[in-house]
């Protein structure tokens, strides 16, 4: 059961790069700077997965945990992005735009100019209402439980 546990949870961190590639390459819906942030995890996620079947034994239950934790930081991250994408709170200044009130003419150029092409405060594509990032929160939310069901698996 273990094996299997760790085959689901590596795969759907494989799923979800591949999605987030399709929507990149085939979708032309290039990422903003904290979609590159949520993918990271899913790929240590991967690499995790590769490790515990390539060497099962000792420290395997570390090793399943750390899977947990990785997309436990891509489901945190979601929700961080999620809420710069509704506004609840400012995201990175490398990413959002900033207020234009009270700004010289250079000010105002200035910030126009060193504007992110791709911002992290819009959404781009949503289903049931919900964002890419969110559903990167909810499905990794799922994938720290599979992490944890395998390592809490004896079989």
């Amino acid at each position: 059961m273990r094996r299997i546990l760790i085959l689901a949870a590596t795969l759907g961190s494989a799923a979800m790069m591949l999605g987030a590639l399709g929507f990149q390459y085939i979708g032309e819906l290039p990422p903003c700077k904290m979609c590159y942030w949520q993918r990271y995890p899913h790929v240590a996620a991967v690499g995790i997965g590769i490790l515990a079947f390539l060497l099962p034994g000792v420290g395997m239950t570390a090793l399943l945990y750390l899977g947990a934790f990785a997309a436990l930081v891509t489901a945190g991250i979601g929700v961080y992005h999620t809420g710069v994408e509704r506004g609840y709170w400012e995201g990175p200044t490398t990413c959002t735009s900033g207020p234009v009130g009270g700004l010289t003419p250079e000010q105002l150029m200035e910030q126009i100019m060193g504007a992110p092409l791709v911002r992290c405060d819009e959404v781009p594509w949503e289903l049931f209402t919900l964002s890419m990032a969110s559903w990167n929160a909810i499905i990794s939310f799922a994938l720290v439980g599979l992490w944890i069901a395998a390592a809490r698996s004896k079989t």
